[in-house]
């Protein structure tokens, strides 16, 4: 959390965070109209911690550079960090995976122009394994054919969540199996205690 910036801690439950990060996504009446003041930390979930909110997104115009930045000083403290984005409703993928202080891959899929610009290091070997059994062209970006792309694109639209599970625990695959050890917080983000939002 101190590496983060993150403030004000308070205990909740996965649940309860749920229902307010879900709720800051659409702005709130808490001093958090962008979904950027706070954000869910977890416990100890199979060995890793998950920070969860609109704050922590990798291919988000205001966030990026930041998220960029975090991710590569946890991974070189911690080994290896991770940021995802998932639009559930159909709004795209990206995600952005660190390890031991270097970036190893960036990629944003929402349908935006500025997707492209995103992109840093080489596929994932899931994101290679995929294109494979699509029989896409292995060739990305300019050299690929639009049609390649366009179905890709589509396909990347959907996959953070199944990158996410393949690389470190989910919050979308938690079962009551799962690892769990201490207590989540909500936390203000450092744009959250400069606007006095309500953790």
């Amino acid at each position: 959390m101190a590496m983060l910036g993150l403030t004000r801690p308070r205990p909740v439950t996965f649940a309860e965070a749920e229902s307010v990060i879900d709720e800051d996504g659409h702005g709130d009446a808490d001093g958090n109209p962008d979904g950027l003041a706070r954000v869910y930390v977890s416990p100890e979930v199979d060995g890793w911690t998950l920070v969860i909110g609109w704050w922590c997104d990798p291919c988000g115009a205001e966030r990026a550079d930041e998220m960029l930045r975090l991710c590569t000083e946890l991974s070189a403290r911690y080994g290896r960090a991770q940021a995802y984005y998932y639009g559930a409703q159909g709004d795209g993928s990206a995600w952005l995976v660190a390890e031991h202080g270097a970036v190893l891959r960036r990629y944003c899929a929402t349908g935006e122009a500025e997707d492209a610009g995103f992109t840093r290091g080489e596929p994932l070997p899931l994101e290679r394994s995929r294109r494979e059994q699509l029989m896409l062209s292995p060739t990305w970006g300019e050299d690929a054919d639009d049609e390649s792309e366009s179905e890709w694109t589509s396909v990347a639209f959907h996959l953070a969540p199944e990158i996410a599970a393949a690389l470190g625990p989910s919050p979308l695959t938690l079962t009551k199996d799962t690892r769990v050890r201490g207590t989540g917080v909500l936390a203000l983000t450092p744009a959250g205690a400069e606007a006095g939002a309500v953790a």
